[in-house]
């Protein structure tokens, strides 16, 4: 037996590698992910939902602009279908064709800088479909006190374009002449202006989809039944010039304005005939101005259950409503405090993020597409192909420093590829809320999508057989390259901070 001398002197000895160990504990479990379970004899439902993005036009898109040549090629490798396209109120002399009112036997159309873009766009989703959206009003159709006024530099962003509540033209002919017009720039090789004047583009693009306006609950501030009334007329306008187009309404910036969805969805609401073929809003997490990466990773994720929960909702006022409807979540993202300093700080630029931030919206997304893939949404689209300083730089997929994809883009092109239509999702429980996964089905392939959406490292057991499965992982090791391949050696399946991996099984499991 030790004296009490020993026994003060061993534990002297000892303290400092205990106290190491129990220090380390948490840690320890903390990098524990427990156990991910599939039953793949429990099918949940088809695959329906296609993972896409949108395109939102700015200067950098310009030819000639530094982003412009590599932002295309990425967007022509990626392939996606139903790729949103929005020339946007920021740029007026880069998304509206008609910038002053008709007068004196002259209308005012131009569409020298806007064609230039969108020619390159439709080369770029050649063969796949697209969604065109002319998001902003001519200033002049609106009635306000004084003229808008807008910068004749096209490059300069404007944030006051869209006043005004009440249409100078409160039948809305002048609204849907002008968006018909649009149409037939691009589908009819031209059109005759008000003045009677010919303008011949010689564009006969076939454009399946147009999303009618943008944000309509911030621009303009619409109440339902002025949307309403202003889709219709656009609607029965664009209807003139190709009856086999499919529209898509509302386009919500924020989507806890149920009154909104089911007055628009209401089909007595509308002038008979009118088609509501899909429904669109967004969603962006928004942290506090206070936080940083280590609370973004719990703030992204707790909104975006939240928004889950939303979609959930109004789901249930589509299927009840009008359940011939499609829905599109066309934009997803995150935007950070910082990018709203440079609208009233001219010349101020945001910070760049943390290089993880990139990883934790790629997370994000992954996420949010497994949870909607679960409700049979139909599309989800991520937020934006280029953002940079004055547009929004936390939503970028582009890196724009270096024209590089960032691992936003390197998620979505792996989801694309990864997992088809008619691949059946099984039920999946992902074992803790730092991770989460959902298993498919996928035309005889079986695969899982696991997400970290915590900034650690974190180790999980798959299912039997995971032994040899093929892992593709976007995460901070891979930054702006594409994915990287591995075979996965046991059933402990290790994940970086904010990783999204594709586990593929072995072909004979």
């Amino acid at each position: 037996m030790l004296s009490a001398r020993s026994m003060k002197h061993l534990l002297r000895v000892l303290a400092p590698s205990v106290l190491c160990i129990l220090g380390a504990l948490p840690a320890l479990f903390a990098q524990s992910g427990g156990s991910v379970e599939v039953r793949w004899d429990k099918p949940i439902r088809e695959l329906q939902t296609t993972a896409t993005l949108q395109v939102v036009v700015n200067p950098m898109l310009r030819r000639g602009a530094k982003l412009h040549d590599h932002s295309f090629a990425a967007l022509k490798e990626l392939g996606a279908d139903y790729v949103r396209y929005v020339p946007w109120l920021p740029y007026p002399k880069l998304g509206v064709a008609e910038l002053e009112p008709p007068s004196n036997g002259h209308a005012s159309w131009d569409f020298s800088l806007i064609d230039p873009m969108t020619e390159d766009f439709i080369k770029a989703t050649e063969g796949h479909s697209v969604i065109l959206n002319f998001s902003t009003i001519p200033a002049w159709m609106w009635k306000v006190d004084k003229p808008v006024e807008y910068p004749s530099d096209p490059d300069k962003p404007v944030w006051k374009y869209t006043q005004g509540s009440e249409l100078r033209d409160a039948s809305g002919a002048e609204l849907g002449g002008y968006f018909a017009r649009l149409l037939s720039w691009y589908t009819k090789g031209g059109f005759t202006d008000e003045a009677g004047v010919v303008h011949n583009s010689g564009h006969h693009y076939q454009i399946p989809y147009w999303e009618v306006l943008n944000e309509i609950d911030i621009e303009h501030k619409m109440t339902p039944e002025q949307y309403t009334e202003r889709y219709d007329a656009i609607v029965a306008a664009m209807r003139k010039v190709d009856p086999n187009l499919k529209f898509m309404g509302l386009a919500m910036a924020f989507e806890d304005q149920p009154r909104m969805f089911e007055y628009f969805l209401d089909p007595s609401h509308h002038q008979p005939g009118t088609p509501v073929d899909w429904i669109s809003y967004h969603f962006y997490a928004h942290p506090a101005s206070t936080e940083n990466i280590d609370t973004w990773q719990y703030t992204f994720f707790a909104q975006a259950d939240g928004f889950l929960n939303s979609v959930r909702y109004i789901e249930n006022l589509r299927k009840r409503l009008s359940p011939g409807t499609r829905t599109d979540l066309d934009e997803i993202g995150a935007i950070l405090p910082e990018d709203s300093k440079e609208f009233s700080n001219p010349g101020y630029e945001a910070p760049a993020p943390p290089k993880k931030y990139w990883n934790l919206v790629s997370a994000l997304y992954a996420y949010l597409y497994m949870n909607v893939a679960q409700q049979g949404i139909d599309v989800i689209g991520c937020s934006q192909l280029v953002g940079y300083h004055s547009q929004f730089p936390s939503v970028t997929m582009m890196n724009f420093d270096t024209g590089a994809p960032t691992a936003r883009y390197w998620s979505l092109k792996l989801i694309r590829e990864s997992f088809l239509p008619g691949a059946q999702l099984v039920e999946t429980d992902a074992g803790t809320e730092d991770i989460a996964a959902q298993a498919f089905l996928n035309h005889g392939d079986k695969k899982v999508l696991v997400v970290n959406k915590r900034n650690r490292s974190i180790q999980v057991n798959l299912p039997a057989a995971a032994n040899g499965a093929q892992l593709q992982t976007v995460d901070p090791k891979t930054g702006d390259s594409k994915w990287r391949t591995e075979k996965l050696n046991g059933q402990l399946l290790s994940l970086e901070p904010f990783s999204v991996t594709v586990v593929s099984y072995a072909a004979h499991e």
